[in-house]
């Protein structure tokens, strides 16, 4: 039954993807605001179709750590859903992100349009600068920044590893930073086929304020997101045993979204 209803999910899932890409194109020169239009349009959509076909529901915890105005949005990264439903709570969100995604015909179009940060990592540090410059513009315009500081999608369990361009963007803007932890791998893992049914967890944590040493807030924020990311897998597995499975056979290969590599 599960894959039954992961072939369903996974069709009506691209096809409206599909959709919804080529119904915006047409706003795609009025602006970054249309573009987030697109993208929350595809969250609903996702996030309806996981619900009624995969029993995935979810569950968003400590929105009272989130800021008004600019921040940083560090965040784990497991699975494709976070990078729909952070949209939800980021008004005007901006993702660092890879550079060769923007040459990608139709969605590298909506990325450029939506003002997106993209970063050359063949650059080296020339390319980080340009990064923190542009990310200090988005702060200092109200915006949120959001970072998966560990570069790319990794399996539940699997060990961290965190880059420190994280930590040069916090000292370079200046922003307050709010980690957020979660357990979206066990339920949609990375090239995954099949879809767990569930509750995925948000959870935005405590906010770290702008001032600190670059290397005491490295060790930080990871410390807040690695300790609250266990915590949901642990209720996960509570809830539900068989997901033990998922961390031991999920890859975690590098994947196309990523944020700065360290240096």
């Amino acid at each position: 039954m599960i894959f039954i209803r992961s072939l369903i999910f996974n069709v009506l899932f691209y096809f409206c993807t599909a959709i919804i890409v080529l119904l915006w194109l047409p706003t795609l020169p009025f602006g970054r605001h249309m573009v987030f239009a697109a993208a929350r349009a595809w969250c609903t959509c996702t996030l309806f179709l996981l619900r009624t076909i995969c029993n995935i529901g979810f569950e968003v915890r400590g929105l009272e750590n989130i800021p008004a105005g600019g921040y940083m949005l560090a965040a784990k990264h497991q699975s494709a859903w976070e990078t729909a439903v952070i949209l939800r709570f980021t008004p005007d969100y901006t993702f660092v992100l890879k550079h060769e995604l923007t040459k990608i015909p139709l969605f590298g179009w909506y990325l450029r349009a939506g003002e997106q940060i993209a970063i050359d990592r063949s650059k080296g540090g020339s390319s980080l600068s340009q990064v923190i410059k542009q990310a200090s513009v988005v702060i200092s315009q109200g915006r949120q920044l959001i970072i998966f500081p560990e570069g790319t999608r990794r399996a539940p369990g699997a060990p961290p590893h965190y880059k420190f361009g994280v930590a040069h963007i916090y000292g370079g803007t200046k922003a307050t930073c709010v980690p957020a932890a979660l357990n979206s791998g066990l339920f949609w893992g990375r090239n995954s086929f099949v879809k767990r049914p569930g509750k995925i967890v948000l959870s935005f944590l405590e906010p770290i304020l702008p001032g600190l040493d670059k290397p005491v807030f490295f060790k930080l924020v990871q410390e807040r997101i690695e300790t609250e990311t266990a915590k949901l897998i642990a209720e996960s597995l509570a809830a539900d045993p068989s997901l033990a499975a998922v961390l031991q056979t999920q890859p975690t290969e590098a994947s196309p979204a990523t944020s700065p590599s360290g240096s």
